[in-house]
């Protein structure tokens, strides 16, 4: 027996195969908005260009039609944090392989596999360095190429060394990977010698640049945390810690005073409800209502996702909001816009709203509530620039006894069988 839910969405047309730009206009037709509107979503060339009750915008030529109904449409999440070089490889035996064609493959599917999910921006971090020089981060690069039109992704190069006589090549990889396409500063100044060095030339060069900067931290150590923060305060375009799980490891006193400072500097804090990744110790969330609360912007992040450090991870965004809601008490509400109108500021990329005239990143989601579709969100359809890239649909259906079985129970339940 099928269930009752709406069906997939039906579209008229051949949405998704062609490029924002063309004059194809998008009709999300009997959308849900979060505040209980039904409506009409016109879209075309990349941004929402009405807004209207249903049925009320009409279907004009050259348009495709998209039925929501039954579906909760939202502005599109971002993933902040994501290990593209190491995804997907915790079945590999041995050694993670970083050649650069299993990577790029790995990085593209990752990305694909999250853009499925309603991410349709992406920042991943990549080592640099070692043996491996600049290869894993020249196949991520190669990654986004052949993800451009679908999803926007980010790349972060994160050295090892920064500080002594080892640091001098990790200071000129780190330039040499700016001038490749590596758009971010980042690193893990808690694993250098001398970190407060280590931040110090990430500051310097991120300044050189022109570049964001996005560091490793867990945070356990506040003294050191203070210091970051005021080192980094202030930097623009924009500075993210992360996961910072050591901070719910400390006395609440002490914790309350570096969120302070965390709030002072202006940084946003990166969380990863599902699990840290491999280059930081220690296990836990950020203590996200202590941060919020001090003002500290919160984002999250799936960080690993199926590697040695999380061989399980999902890579889904709308878990990490669930987990936020679930395990940390946020508000539904705050726990999406952690995933979505902070993860996209702490990228950089511009606000988004179901209203005229802002960009058209946008993901609908069967149900009627957000505190509904972070726990049970299965069908999805995915909006980036205006076009549809990325559709799931499920349908659950139940054989007749076991639906018997169901409807049984009030009835047994009354009589005290």
């Amino acid at each position: 027996m099928p269930d009752s839910q709406p069906q997939p969405p039906h579209s008229s047309g051949s949405a998704g195969r062609r490029p924002s730009g063309d004059g194809t206009a998008l009709l999300l037709s009997g959308a849900r908005l979060t505040d209980g509107r039904t409506v009409d979503v016109r879209v075309q060339d990349g941004r929402i260009q009405a807004v209207g009750t249903q049925g009320s915008l009409g279907t004009a030529p050259c348009t495709t039609r998209v039925d929501l109904t039954g579906y909760l449409l939202l502005p599109a999440p971002a993933e902040p944090h994501a290990h593209s070089d190491t995804a997907l490889s915790a079945d590999s035996d041995g050694p993670v392989d970083l050649d650069p064609q299993d990577v790029q493959r790995r990085a593209t599917e990752a990305a694909l596999l999250q853009l499925g999910h309603g991410a349709t921006a992406l920042r991943t971090h990549v080592r640099i360095g070692d043996m491996q020089g600049l290869g894993p981060l020249e196949a991520v690069l190669q990654a986004r190429r052949a993800l451009h039109g679908l999803a926007e992704l980010t790349v972060v190069a994160v050295p090892r060394l920064l500080t002594g006589a080892a640091g001098a090549d990790g200071l000129a990889l780190l330039r040499d990977a700016v001038k490749m396409g590596a758009g971010v500063i980042g690193g893990c100044p808690d694993t250098d010698p001398d970190p407060a060095g280590y931040v110090e030339a990430v500051t310097e060069i991120a300044a050189e640049y022109g570049c964001p900067v996005d560091l490793h931290t867990d945070g356990a150590d506040p003294a050191r945390l203070a210091r970051l923060a005021a080192m980094t305060g202030g930097l623009r375009p924009g500075v993210a810690l992360g996961p910072c799980g050591g901070l719910a490891r400390l006395p609440e006193t002490a914790a309350g005073h570096a969120a302070e400072r965390l709030a002072a500097s202006g940084v946003t804090v990166v969380c990863l409800p599902q699990g840290n990744c491999g280059s930081i110790d220690g296990h836990g969330t950020a203590p996200v209502r202590l941060l919020r609360s001090a003002g500290v912007p919160i984002a999250a992040g799936s960080g690993s996702l199926r590697d040695v450090s999380n061989p399980a991870g999902r890579g889904d965004p709308l878990e990490a909001a669930y987990l936020l809601a679930s395990r940390e008490g946020l508000p539904p509400a705050e726990a999406y816009a952690a995933i979505s109108a902070t993860a996209r500021a702490a990228l950089g990329l511009p606000e988004i709203r179901v209203e005229a005239g802002f960009p058209a990143e946008l993901l609908a989601v069967r149900g009627e509530r957000l505190s509904g579709v972070l726990s049970l969100a299965y069908s999805r359809i995915v909006v980036h620039r205006g076009r549809i890239v990325a559709r799931t649909s499920a349908v659950r259906e139940y054989c007749d006894s076991a639906a018997i079985a169901v409807l049984d129970l009030p009835r047994q339940g009354r009589s005290g069988g």
